[in-house]
């Protein structure tokens, strides 16, 4: 039977089915972790933006208020040469993140470069890739770092940065190298070759938006761990102590024994800045992984969770009698001694 054009009901108004990608993105975005680790971030980015503009005291400038605890003049208290310790923490986000983010982008495009390239090309050219990642992922990174930095005399923050890139790149680019060779053999990788399609084109149509979530979660851990070593460069006295940022403060607290004069309020922020910051860009990691492996999601509108075996595979329980049910069709426990009349 034919159907024609006013055999099909078309009802006007109706809304359009929502696109995959936009549904995906709002359920990222609809995780609790997700939410609570971008509002956190958003608020250290406010701070990086505007933290220099709204600093109440220049965080150079010395007073007569000689190590004051935290007062209505100075809400963080002052050093023990009378520098404001709000302000220095304020003025201070901006370097963090900087040297963050920069090494995070730089050491994600060398991966995805590196990583990607070596496991679908293959041959000669995955063999050099991967000796050369090979050895970027044996060199040790932090003592890498302080040699180059005691050898410049004007180690700034993009400096900083760039010397975490290199030194950081090499572990996602081998999860990337893995990842591409379990995608380029796929049936559409495949159709694609056969409609003779480019290999780069391949490439960023193709592979890449599979490796999307896995190149995201490597943006954020080494945004981690380019913080924590830029802190733990300016903590030990390696890079430029004059230039503000969280382990600077906690440098000078420490060379001034802040902890053994009792003053707290000197080293507790800029520790309380670096736990939030790291808690921040954990709850984005874990909502990453929450959204690419669905057994780590809750269901959506109800209160029971999805539980997990941890180190055990999930196991049916094997029936009794082999599956069979017993004559009579009634599984009744009977006792050995016979009923008494």
């Amino acid at each position: 039977m034919s159907i024609t054009a006013t055999d099909v009901a078309v009802l006007d108004g109706a809304p359009a089915p929502e696109a995959p990608t936009r549904r995906a993105r709002l359920r990222f975005l609809r995780g609790g972790k997700t939410r609570t680790g971008l509002l956190m971030l958003a608020f250290f980015v406010l701070l990086a933006v505007i933290g220099p503009w709204i600093a109440p005291y220049d965080p150079d400038a010395m007073s007569d208020q000689l190590l004051q605890p935290p007062s209505g003049a100075h809400w963080f208290g002052t050093t023990h040469t009378g520098q404001d310790v709000l302000s220095q923490i304020l003025v201070g986000t901006r370097g963090v993140l900087i040297v963050g983010f920069v090494a995070a982008v730089i050491a994600t495009v060398l991966s995805v470069l590196i990583g990607v390239s070596a496991g679908f090309l293959g041959g000669a050219v995955d063999e050099i890739l991967s000796a050369l990642a090979n050895i970027f992922l044996v060199l040790p990174g932090l003592p890498l770092i302080i040699i180059v930095a005691s050898f410049v005399p004007d180690t700034g923050d993009l400096l900083i940065a760039f010397a975490i890139a290199l030194t950081s790149w090499a572990w996602g680019s081998r999860i990337l190298r893995a990842q591409t060779l379990s995608l380029r053999r796929r049936d559409y990788v495949e159709a694609a070759r056969a409609t003779g399609e480019s290999t780069w084109r391949i490439i960023l149509f193709e592979i890449m938006p599979n490796l999307t979530a896995v190149i995201a979660s490597g943006f954020v851990g080494t945004v981690i761990f380019a913080v924590l070593t830029e802190i733990t460069l300016a903590f030990i006295g390696v890079a430029d102590i004059s230039h503000w940022n969280w382990g600077t403060v906690l440098f000078w607290a420490q060379s001034n024994q802040a902890l053994a004069q009792g003053a707290w309020w000197w080293f507790v922020p800029a520790g309380l800045c670096i736990a939030l910051l790291g808690t921040a860009l954990a709850l984005i990691n874990f909502g990453i992984d929450e959204f690419v492996n669905p057994r780590l999601r809750t269901a959506t509108g109800s209160s029971r969770k999805v539980k997990m075996r941890v180190g055990f595979t999930p196991v049916a329980r094997k029936p009794l009698n082999g599956g069979h049910r017993p004559p009579g069709g009634d599984h009744r426990k009977h006792s050995s001694k016979e009923p008494r009349p």
